[in-house]
């Protein structure tokens, strides 16, 4: 997958976590992050890494992210390996 598809993949995947407070309150506290931190770093592709790697650690999020924004659920776990520490070889990604 190219990066920019990869990117908008995440950004989809971040608007899915905005529109369901209850997960976009355990995302922010499993990474530590602010609501303004997240406004700050939306853009960057580790962060859209970062909230994929979120959704990709309980199947029901994926499931239901892919379903909400019409995506083949293997879509977000391709668009992860294509963003800065989703290589499958990379050291704790994934």
């Amino acid at each position: 997958m190219k990066r920019e598809r990869a990117e908008t993949i995440g950004l989809m995947a971040l608007a899915h976590l905005a529109t369901h407070e209850d997960l976009l309150h355990r995302f922010l506290g499993e990474s530590g992050m602010n609501g303004d931190d997240l406004r700050r770093a939306a853009g960057d592709p580790a962060t859209l890494g970062g909230v994929l790697d979120f959704l990709l650690g309980d199947e029901a999020r994926v499931l239901a992210f892919a379903a909400a924004a019409g995506l083949a659920p293997d879509e977000a776990l391709r668009a992860r390996y294509a963003l800065p520490g989703g290589s499958p070889g990379d050291r704790g990604a994934l």
